[in-house]
C-alpha cells in the first residue's frame, strides 16, 4: 500500500488526518488521525496502526488492501461522471461543457454503446466505472392526477425518473445529484427525503458551485479556478 492509497482510504471512511510526516528512520510515512490512531506506511508497501481507537482504521485499510483498489484506480474512476438527461439538449450541452472544463469525463448514458445489453444491464455496466452521477431533471413532460387537470405540473421524462432510481440503488444517495430546472413549476421526480437537489433557472452557472462541492466530497479533484 502506498501513502496516497492510505490517505484516500482513511478520508473515504471518515477519518480526519491532522498530521503527516516521515518516520524517524526515513523508511516510511506517519499519518496521525484526530481520533488518536497513528498509521505508519513504509516505503516498501506494508503498514501498521498504533495508538487509540485503531480497530475501525485497521479494518478499513485491510479491507481496501485485500480488494486491490489503488489510488491510481480511484483517480481514473473519479475522472468519470455518469450523466442522465431528458429532452433538454441545450442544458445537457452546458453540463457536458462544464464537466469537461473541470477536467472530468462525462459518460452520457444514451450515447454509450449498448452491445446488446438491456437498459438495466447497460447502466450497471457503466456505473461500475464512476463514483458519481448527475441527473438533469428538466420540464419535458406534463402530468396530473386523473380527473384533476387543475393540478397539472411539469415533470421529468419517465426514462429519467427510472434511471434516477437505478442510480440511487447502485451508487447511493450521496453520489447522485439531481439538477432541477425551474423548480417552482416542476414536480420533483421523487418525494424520497435526503436526495441532493440543486435548482437552477436557464443557466447551470449558479448550480456549478454546489455541484462541485458535492462531487469534491466524494473524492473528485476540481480546480476552483475553473468553476
Amino acid at each position: 500500500m502506498k501513502v496516497d492509497d492510505a490517505k484516500r482510504i482513511l478520508s473515504q471512511n471518515g477519518f480526519k488526518i491532522i498530521e503527516e510526516g516521515r518516520l524517524p528512520n526515513n523508511t516510511g510515512t506517519k499519518i496521525r488521525l484526530d481520533i488518536g490512531a497513528v498509521v505508519n506506511v513504509w516505503d516498501k508497501g506494508s503498514f501498521n496502526v498504533q495508538g487509540r481507537n485503531t480497530d475501525g482504521v485497521k479494518a478499513a485499510l485491510e479491507e481496501a488492501e485485500q480488494s486491490g483498489v489503488t489510488a491510481q484506480d480511484t483517480k481514473k474512476i473519479n475522472e468519470k461522471v455518469f450523466v442522465v438527461y431528458g429532452h433538454d439538449h441545450d442544458t445537457r450541452h452546458q453540463l457536458e461543457a462544464m464537466l469537461r472544463r473541470w477536467g472530468l469525463e462525462p459518460l452520457i448514458f444514451d450515447q454509450l454503446p449498448s452491445e446488446d445489453q438491456t437498459i438495466i444491464e447497460k447502466l450497471e455496466s457503466y456505473t461500475s466505472e464512476v463514483n458519481f452521477a448527475v441527473v438533469l431533471a428538466t420540464p419535458d413532460d406534463e402530468g396530473y392526477r386523473a380527473g384533476h387537470e387543475d393540478e397539472k405540473a411539469y415533470r421529468a421524462r419517465q426514462n429519467v425518473v427510472l434511471e434516477l432510481g437505478m442510480l440511487l440503488s447502485k451508487l447511493g444517495r450521496k453520489k447522485v445529484a439531481i439538477l432541477l430546472k425551474d423548480q417552482e413549476n416542476m414536480e420533483r421526480p421523487s418525494d424520497i427525503q435526503g436526495l441532493i437537489y440543486i435548482p437552477f433557472k436557464d443557466s447551470l452557472k449558479d448550480a456549478g458551485l454546489l455541484l462541485a462541492k458535492e462531487m469534491c466530497a466524494q473524492g473528485y479533484q476540481i480546480d476552483v479556478a475553473k468553476l
